[in-house]
Parts: C-alpha cells; structure tokens; sequence
C-alpha cells in the first residue's frame, strides 16, 4: 500500500503488528474521525521466531485493512538489526516528508526489544532531519508538530500523558491483532508484553482495560509526550476526580 497523498497521523514502528498492539485501536479511531492514517513499518520481521516475512506481510496488509488505514509501506531495515546513523535517518526522512504528517506516533522510548528503542529515538531524529533543507534537498522539507510514543505494556509504569479511549473501537483492534495468527495464535507472549500464563490475546485486553480504568472508560490506549500538554478551557476538562 503505497501513500500517494499527505496523511494526518504517520505511525512508525519496528516490527509488522507494533502498532496494532499499542495503537490500533487510536488510528481506527482518528480514521472514523475523518482523519487519513498510514503505518511504516521500519522492517519486514524477517528474524521473528515464528511465520516468516511474506507471511508477516500478508498479515500487515490484512490488519491494515481492518485498521482503516490509507497507505502502509516498509522501509526495509534489518530486523534485530535498526541502527540510528546518518543513512537510516536520511531514509526515514525522505517517507516522514512524503507522508508530511502532523502528528507522528513512535514507540516508547524504552523498552527490552533493542529495536523498539532504537526506532523510538530513530523517528524522533528523522522527523528533525525532515525539517533540515539541505538534506535530501531535492524532497521538500517537512517539520512534523507534534510526536507521540506508545506506552502499552511498559513495565516501568511511566504514566501516561494522556489515555485514548478505544471502548468503541476494541473489538476492531483486537481483530485486527488476530490477523497476526502466525504471531499470536497459542502464544502467551510478545514483543513488549510480558506473559501472565493467560493466552495473549486476554493479556492485550486486561491491559487495555487498565489503561481505559485511568480514564473511566472500558479500553484504552495510553501516551507520552516529551513536551506538557496545553489546556484553554479548565472547564472542559475530562475524567471525574472522584
């Protein structure tokens, strides 16, 4: 799925099925706001225990679908293998200004899978290059307003700067992770999401149940911002103190 058209919110990831598991749920929900979407995912997963890159990708473009997302592309970096240099940059830099989003969703900036991390700072100076005329100058520059990470499944408990609220969208996120059955089905475990015994898929829920009891809603998915967030109308303010 190739972009052929600006789009709203970019989300950049490692691995295919990164930003269904932290995200998902946030870009069906931005795509039935009217917003356009699009997923690059930095690698092909080709070092994934389990499936195999042609399979991982026909899984990606089926959760895409179910994601409503426009376009979903690969840079083709080495999976196990995301480095942060001058070229990834430049590379990451030249999609950043096709797609030219306004906001762009990263992963958390730490975590155990050495590529989540990586890609987390990666993006964030790639969306800086993107804004740097004299590289790549023969694409136009493009500077990026706002950059979200994804906080799902940390174990560090960062607190989130703010929660979506996916109560609505759950269902559809979900599916959109069991198209990864390759990934997921039997399994307890993945990615960033430790195991509890229980099957996957129920971990993914518990957890988004957490995230949405933060905010008094059923399901949600949960950010960070480098940066505070600003507030116009102090009477409009969500979530109830008590």
């Amino acid at each position: 799925m190739l972009a052929h058209t600006t789009v709203s919110i970019l989300a950049i990831a490692a691995h295919r099925d990164d930003v269904e598991l932290t995200c998902g749920g946030t870009l069906i929900k931005a795509a039935k706001l009217g917003q356009r979407t699009a997923i690059l995912d930095l690698t092909q997963g080709e070092t994934g225990t389990r499936g195999s890159a042609a399979l991982r990708g026909a899984e990606a473009d089926k959760a895409a679908e179910l994601l409503g997302v426009s376009a979903r592309e690969t840079l083709g970096l080495p999976d196990a293998g995301i480095e942060n240099t001058p070229a990834t940059r430049e590379a990451l830099a030249r999609v950043i200004r096709r797609f030219a989003p306004r906001v762009v969703i990263a992963p958390a900036l730490e975590g155990r899978h050495p590529d989540h991390r990586i890609t987390a700072q990666l993006v964030r100076d790639a969306c800086f290059v993107a804004g740097l005329a004299k590289v790549a100058p023969e694409v136009p520059k493009h500077r990026t307003h706002k950059i979200v990470h994804t906080l799902a499944y940390r174990q560090d408990f960062v607190r989130p700067t703010f929660v979506v609220d996916i109560s609505d969208e759950f269902e559809q996120k979900m599916n959109a992770v069991r198209c990864y059955a390759s990934q997921f089905d039997g399994a307890t475990q993945a990615g960033e999401v430790y195991p509890t015994g229980e099957p996957l898929y129920d971990v993914i829920t518990h957890y988004a149940a957490t995230y949405g009891s933060l905010i008094r809603t059923r399901y949600g998915e949960p950010f960070f911002t480098t940066e505070m967030m600003r507030v116009d109308d102090l009477g409009a303010l969500e979530v109830s103190t008590f």
